[in-house]
């Protein structure tokens, strides 16, 4: 069995200005190296075998913060990959996001994605985002899956990694917590928090969600 712990990227700066952020990509702010450093302080005793991350600077940055402080730290390798990165939004990226979610939501009847990621699939989201898109640029759930599905064939394929470290996005979090586990995804995982999944073959199951400390 794969023990694969999940972590959220640190704050960015469009984090912290409220925008869009699938494949746009900013720095960490300092409160994101700091989520970063206190991710690598809780996951410090977990003997990873190796460490993955979406290939978007601000994952490949908290992962580098918290492989610092890991006691495997020494011979860890990080492998970087689009496979892991957020869903691509398109012509909503770097926009305000109440606005951006405005447009996707409203014509469906919704005022925020508050209410949207209460009531409707994610998936169906999805298809939403790349519907209101006026270019049709972002992922749909087809394209999203498609994609990050090259990422667990490529875990699947880590002979002898037991331990793996996974840093990724709110979006595709949410959306292998919605698919793997049983959670209340409305409220999205915090910067810097943990979600465990187990795989085992091709079975896949997430155990905890949204953790800032581990149980």
């Amino acid at each position: 069995m794969k023990r694969i712990y999940i972590v959220r990227h640190g704050q960015t700066y469009i984090n912290r200005y409220n925008k869009m952020q699938g494949w746009c990509d900013t720095p960490l702010t300092d409160k994101g190296i700091a989520d970063a450093n206190e991710a690598g302080e809780v996951l410090k005793n977990i003997s990873f075998d190796i460490a993955l991350s979406s290939d978007l600077k601000r994952a490949s940055d908290t992962c580098d913060i918290i492989m610092s402080h890991n006691t495997n730290r020494d011979t860890l390798q990080h492998i970087a990959s689009p496979f892991f990165r957020e869903q691509f939004c398109g012509y909503f990226e770097g926009m305000d996001s109440d606005a951006a979610w405005q447009m996707i939501a409203g014509p469906h009847g919704y005022k925020n994605h508050y209410d949207l990621f209460q009531k409707e699939p994610l998936d169906k989201v999805k298809d939403w985002v790349k519907e209101a898109d006026p270019f049709h640029d972002a992922e749909n759930a087809e394209e999203y899956w498609k994609r990050l599905d090259q990422g667990f064939k490529l875990i699947s394929q880590l002979d002898g990694a037991e331990n793996i470290l996974l840093v990724t996005h709110s979006f595709t979090i949410r959306s292998i917590a919605a698919k793997y586990g049983d959670f209340d995804i409305s409220e999205g995982p915090r910067n810097a928090s943990i979600t465990i999944m187990n795989m085992t073959g091709k079975d896949k199951k997430v155990i905890s969600y949204n953790k800032m400390k581990l149980s």
